[in-house]
């Protein structure tokens, strides 16, 4: 009896797996998209109306003094929620394949908005953006990017801004010229120095003057990247969390054709993040891409200055939010988004999502896509939002 009861186990676990690819490849799912595992937890909802104390103007400003830096962390961010993995970095290997058609697509200038750390300043050193805001429901990735964003400060290069992030020194000199490839086989095998981390670690408090709970969590992120080194990846304090590259192979991997946009991969890309730093606008945000202010406060200000979207970097979020409700808030917050024809998501695309892209192609685990956001905004207008499958059968 053991033995049938887990062969009908297994005959019916068959039939919805193949059910559920059906689903995805060829079958139309209707308005309402698949539902996801429930690890994200969403922020409460706050009954604060859409506003803020920017005023407005004619364009975006040219930089932010550190007043209203400050001020717009406050004014735009909601409570921060939570997520099963700590994202210290991103563990998309796809991450610069799109680059180049992003490129093609998107017009000059624009806004960038995004999700998560790192990664975030590849796409803005390759797109040049006017402004950036980086969204995430976890308040420890808004502290992660004000981490960086004191080490942007300090570090003069590329080779300083990696032994500070590090708290190791480089076995050589590493000429401004060099590759991403030379500039991380500099640290290979070198070791952390505690009197480095220390110093590091109290020059970043001094930069960035949060308050005891913040700085305790600026404190645990540097003993994370001080503790692994460029080896971190994305499951290293966290075994159950996916795998992923490490550090070095992020900033080191290149698109489809070759080429490394890393925003390390080059001393002038770095130097456009640093510049972008020092004038305040990489905007870290917490706020859930369903919830009712963050993005909407967003949407007013650039509305209030007339200016658009050209690139929003929604990495794999979606499958968290699917849930009708949710969904149906984010597809909303969207659609309130300043955009035109040439504005684009970048996805990325995870196990049956990513095959039913490629086609059927079961070797196929994940995916980077660009999609045009212009859908959502349509759809909302017309009454109903575009599922998650439409979305996606839109990207390229």
């Amino acid at each position: 009896m053991k033995h049938r009861a887990w062969l009908v186990a297994s005959f019916l676990l068959g039939i919805t797996g193949g059910l559920l690819l059906w689903h995805l490849m060829g079958a139309n799912p209707g308005p309402t998209p698949l539902e996801a595992p429930d690890s994200l937890t969403r922020a409460p909802d706050i009954d604060v109306p859409v506003t803020h104390s920017f005023g407005s103007a004619d364009s975006l400003p040219s930089q932010l003094s550190n007043g209203d830096f400050s001020k717009m962390i406050e004014q735009f961010s909601e409570p921060g929620g939570s997520f099963r993995y700590q994202n210290y970095l991103s563990n998309e290997r796809s991450y610069q394949h799109p680059i180049p058609e992003l490129l093609k697509r998107i017009k000059p200038g624009g806004v960038y908005l995004g999700v998560g750390p790192e990664q975030n300043f590849t796409y803005i050193a390759a797109i040049r953006p006017e402004m950036a805001f980086i969204v995430d429901i976890r308040r420890q990735n808004m502290i992660e990017l004000l981490l960086y964003k004191a080490l942007f400060a300090m570090a003069a290069n590329r080779s300083e801004f990696v032994s500070m992030l590090f708290a190791r020194r480089p076995s050589r000199t590493v000429l401004e010229s060099a590759q991403a490839d030379d500039l991380f086989a500099a640290f290979g095998g070198v070791q952390p120095e505690r009197e480095l981390a220390q110093a590091t670690l109290q020059r970043i408090r001094q930069q960035l003057r949060l308050g005891s709970d913040d700085e305790s969590t600026v404190d645990e992120l540097y003993r994370v990247f001080v503790s692994a080194g460029p080896d971190l990846t994305y499951s290293s304090m966290n075994h159950s969390a996916p795998a992923g590259p490490s550090y070095q192979s992020l900033m080191t991997m290149t698109d489809t054709n070759g080429r490394n946009w890393s925003y390390l991969a080059s001393e002038e890309n770095f130097s456009f993040i640093k510049e972008m730093q020092r004038k305040n606008l990489i905007v870290p945000l917490v706020g859930d891409f369903s919830g009712p202010k963050t993005l909407r406060t967003v949407a007013k200000y650039l509305e209030d200055h007339k200016a658009r979207v050209g690139a929003f970097y929604v990495s794999n979020v979606e499958m968290y939010i699917l849930v009708p409700p949710k969904w149906k808030r984010f597809c909303e917050n969207v659609a309130a988004l300043p955009m035109d024809q040439s504005s684009v998501f970048i996805r990325f695309l995870i196990g049956p999502y990513a095959r039913a892209m490629a086609k059927g192609a079961f070797r196929v685990q994940n995916m980077s896509v660009l999609g045009p956001m212009i859908d959502v905004l349509t759809g909302v207008t017309k009454g109903y939002p575009p599922s998650y499958y439409d979305l996606i059968n839109a990207s390229r």
